[in-house]
């Protein structure tokens, strides 16, 4: 006869993995943390949240991870980003944006950029995100099909951009031609488990009304986001008006493409009445604190965004212009910054802060249903960090400690869709030895 211990084992749930963390911070419902809990993976999706006391008893998994001292939270969503520019980390620092573009940015990319340069800051990038606790990111760069290709590989999950810009490059000659090759990229990933596509004209001072027209029309009809940056200086708001008469975003409004699926990056120039008018569409804000401030393009008005009921995400840029892919630093900053230029010290909050990093992110590139919280059914992207680092004790909230204390080198454990990419501080599917070789060669070959 069988011994009760082995009757029991029977009617005990297989699971994927099981992970026992000290603190759990779901981020939805906002603010709230689980002590002692288990996420039980199967499948990819989180299957269930329980007391590990309960979970000992329910279920059964062949990787049992013990986290005693860390939180589990959802993968970090680096909402903007070039992550081919990652070789370029360094090049050019200390100058203002269109002297940085146009005198040192452009032409290396004019004479470096290819699918093989691509391919190779993907792989550095990718790794530094994945490091750092980012689960996805939202991509804005040429050859993005080799970009989605490296994530894929990696297990990253990923939005790429089929950009478009009026100037011709090593992608592409014409905005018909980038169209065109986006519009292939969008056919080839569009059943991908970890890739999808956005449209991403660069920008409205570099893509003419009639391409944003085309571009608005085609997302319409795939019911795809629209990524650009927007209101970034206010060189840029000055130059528009002086050459059209209106503000960019009231041109983007005339032509239809202020809704739901717009992406708006940086909005540091912002009157009352554009607040209004972006929580009114719909409009989606990413907040890049780090690159603004190091490009002194200016302040976005982020508590004020948050007040109207805009949705207010978090991405690095470019590590050219950062110069690091770190969202623990973008988080940080963020709450620090709105709060100076709210003059008000409870103007985002932690809580909101790591929201913003996570499901609002999530919800900005459409995938909010699927990730951005560790809530069951949505897929199993997240991350662990363990705050028993000296530097984060004592720990009287673990949301406060992340924000604010914590910093990436605590990230310890990743998991995109229940497959851990990040095990004990060790990428398991990219070769750093490899990645660094390949880094220090292109910064001879474009230093030379």
């Amino acid at each position: 006869m069988p011994s009760w211990r082995h009757i029991e084992d029977y009617t005990m749930k297989q699971a994927d993995t099981i992970i026992n963390a000290r603190w759990l911070v779901p981020v939805e419902p906002e603010g709230a943390i689980l002590n002692h809990h288990a996420l039980i993976i199967r499948d990819g999706r989180i299957a269930r949240i329980m007391p590990q006391s309960e979970a000992k008893r329910q279920y059964r998994a062949d990787c049992i991870r013990e986290l005693s001292n860390h939180a589990l939270i959802p993968g970090l969503v680096n909402a903007h980003t070039h992550a081919g520019m990652v070789l370029l980390r360094g090049m050019a620092d200390d100058l203002p944006l269109l002297t940085w573009l146009n005198e040192h940015i452009w032409p290396a990319e004019q004479i470096h950029v290819s699918a093989e340069f691509v391919q190779q800051g993907s792989e550095l990038a990718i790794a530094e995100m994945l490091l750092g606790g980012t689960t996805c990111f939202n991509d804005m760069y040429f050859f993005p099909e080799t970009t989605a290709r490296i994530a894929a590989r990696a297990g990253m999950r990923t939005v790429v951009g089929m950009i478009v810009i009026d100037l011709p490059s090593a992608y592409a000659a014409s905005a018909d031609e980038y169209l065109s090759r986006g519009l292939a990229l969008y056919d080839t990933f569009r059943n991908d488990p970890l890739v999808s596509a956005a449209f991403a004209p660069h920008a409205p001072y570099t893509v003419s009304e009639r391409n944003l027209e085309r571009i608005r029309t085609l997302a319409d009809e795939l019911d795809v986001c629209v990524h650009i940056h927007l209101h970034e200086t206010a060189h840029e708001i000055a130059q528009s008006v002086e050459r059209y008469g209106a503000r960019p975003l009231a041109r983007l409004d005339a032509i239809g493409l202020l809704s739901p699926s717009l992406i708006a990056v940086h909005m540091t120039q912002l009157e009352v009445a554009e607040m209004e008018r972006l929580a009114e569409a719909g409009v989606h804000v990413v907040h890049c604190p780090e690159s603004n401030l190091k490009l002194a393009s200016g302040f976005s008005p982020v508590a004020a965004l948050l007040e109207r009921g805009v949705n207010v995400a978090l991405g690095t840029d470019g590590a050219a212009s950062n110069n690091d892919l770190d969202m623990f630093g973008e988080m940080r900053l963020a709450a620090l910054l709105a709060k100076a230029v709210a003059g008000d010290a409870t103007a985002l909050p932690a809580q909101q802060a790591l929201h913003m990093a996570t499901l609002a992110g999530a919800k900005a590139l459409g995938l909010g249903e699927r990730i951005g919280s560790l809530v069951p059914g949505k897929y199993a992207d997240l991350l662990a960090v363990d705050l028993a680092n000296l530097g984060s004790q004592p720990v009287y909230s673990p949301i406060s400690a992340l924000v604010y204390a914590a910093n990436r080198s605590q990230v310890s454990n990743v998991w995109v869709a229940g497959r851990e990419l990040v095990a004990d501080g060790r990428l398991t599917t990219l070769d750093p030895a490899a990645i660094r070789s390949q880094s220090q060669s292109w910064r001879d070959k474009i230093m030379s």
